[in-house]
């Protein structure tokens, strides 16, 4: 069992890491920002690191507030990108042998059309976070070539589970509040979601397994749902009751245009579909849900 060292670990995705690499014997430490503080290509990791072997690298920085005239872009890149490539030099320096990147399936794009991403696919990242980690890919593939470190690349889409964070949030927050939402007819599309037990079940596996090293694995569930069927799915794991209007789609798109809104668009109404195969191949692994 290894030694592992958990970023972000009071966040929704880290402290279910802790947790299940705990469960299966690996001596697990989450750190948070009380203790690296504002995360920059400054950050001390050094102190860190001791007695450690492998780093899983949760934190980041997925939503920087709008403020007009202001670029996203820096801010998302000194947490995404500048810390990341920080710490994957400090642990190079103190001789750990793995490194574990939570990027997003965002990297490959913001939509579908027809044929699932697939972690060989060129980037086409659309947002700052996608951006950055992008950018932080790159850096850490050139870090692991001149050091040596196992860098593995995990890219999740949307990670469903009870209280979860982002848009899901959002939705989960319309429905306790006893909203409708108007995606009652919004059922043909798409969109592949990764639970909690999914994902951190794929980061136990890359702590240790030997054929992780250098891969960039994509991941989920292996069920497409539509926008409605995880609006249903995303209730039931919370305990309310979802009501929905009966908006035709493309009402719900013309709308949304007039507004202004097109990447909600897309995140409503389009397909994003996920081609795990690769990973399940390399791995010998399949999601536990689909056992």
């Amino acid at each position: 069992m290894s030694r592992v060292l958990v970023t972000g670990a009071s966040g929704f995705v880290g402290t279910a890491v802790v947790d299940a690499l705990r469960a299966f014997g690996h001596q697990a430490r989450g750190v948070t920002r009380a203790e690296t503080g504002e995360l920059s290509a400054v950050t001390e990791w050094s102190r860190l690191l001791d007695n450690v072997e492998a780093v899983v690298h949760c934190a980041g920085r997925a939503h920087v507030p709008f403020v007009r005239g202001i670029d996203p872009m820096p801010e998302a890149r000194r947490v995404n990108c500048d810390a990341t490539l920080a710490l994957a030099r400090t642990a190079a320096s103190r001789g750990l042998r793995r490194m574990i990147f939570m990027s997003t399936a965002h990297v490959n794009g913001s939509e579908t059309h027809g044929a699932p991403f697939k972690a060989s696919d060129t980037p086409a990242p659309h947002s700052p976070y996608a951006l950055t980690k992008n950018e932080a890919e790159l850096g850490l593939r050139a870090i692991a070539a001149e050091t040596g470190l196992d860098v593995v690349i995990i890219r999740p889409p949307l990670v469903l589970g009870r209280d979860p964070k982002g848009n899901l949030a959002s939705l989960l927050n319309m429905m306790r509040q006893g909203l409708p939402l108007p995606f009652g007819l919004v059922t043909r599309n798409r969109r592949d979601l990764v639970s909690l037990t999914t994902l951190t079940d794929l980061i136990r596996i890359c702590v240790d397994h030997p054929a992780a090293a250098g891969a960039t694995l994509l991941v989920s569930d292996g069920i497409a749902r539509s926008t409605r069927a995880i609006c249903e799915e995303l209730a039931r794991l919370s305990g309310v009751v979802p009501r929905f209007l009966p908006v035709p789609p493309f009402a719900l798109d013309a709308a949304l245009t007039l507004l202004g809104k097109t990447a909600m668009t897309s995140q409503l109404l389009g397909d994003l579909e996920i081609d795990i195969g690769a990973t399940k191949t390399l791995l010998s692994w399949a999601p536990p849900e689909l056992h």
